[in-house]
């Protein structure tokens, strides 16, 4: 008789952010081996608050609350894409920066994903829009009805391009210097 190999189904929970500076999105999956499930989604409306910094309070204040409800194991954030105003550019990456903040302050390892790579890794085609992402979601997380601001399924797009890399691109927030590095990767110099 052979032996039964025991199959060990790790749960995790990952934590997707779409950064934005009047409407940021989130998206919650329960991994369980290789499924996954929606726990929660939505949108943090930012848009009602007069000043930038006040935003920045709230999304602060948003990201911790959801952190202490669902205790993710991880948090991917997209990278904020490239365009031509400077100004919309620091304020998305202020956002992004405090959403990053909230998650570091608990120690909850962060993985940044380019747009491209998002959209690559949920519908196949890294040039795809919002609504083909959504529809792929739709899809794939058995969503029954999409909601009015896809910012939340874009965050649980980025959610789940974690799941699939397993958090393996661009990790940041693990390493806190050279000794660190060496402490997490000993064959590295090998």
């Amino acid at each position: 008789m052979g032996k039964i190999a025991k199959i060990e189904v790790k749960e995790k929970i990952i934590l997707g952010i779409d950064p934005g500076t009047n409407v940021m999105g989130y998206g919650l999956l329960m991994v369980e081996g290789k499924s996954c499930r929606i726990l929660q989604y939505g949108v943090i409306h930012l848009k009602k608050y007069s000043t930038h910094e006040l935003k920045l309070k709230k999304i602060y204040e948003r990201i911790t609350g959801i952190i202490d409800e669902f205790h993710p194991d991880s948090v991917a954030l997209e990278a904020p894409f490239f365009g031509v105003n400077v100004q919309s550019m620091l304020k998305l990456g202020r956002a992004q920066g405090v959403a990053m903040a909230a998650a570091l302050a608990q120690d909850i390892p962060i993985t940044e994903y380019s747009p491209k790579k998002v959209k690559q890794s949920v519908t196949g085609n890294g040039n795809a829009s919002k609504i083909q992402v959504a529809e792929m979601l739709k899809n794939l997380l058995n969503i029954d009805e999409l909601p009015k601001l896809l910012d939340a399924t874009d965050a649980l797009a980025v959610a789940l391009c974690h799941h699939f890399h397993d958090g393996r691109l661009q990790t940041r927030g693990r390493s806190a210097g050279w000794k660190s590095f060496l402490e997490e990767n000993p064959n590295r110099l090998k």
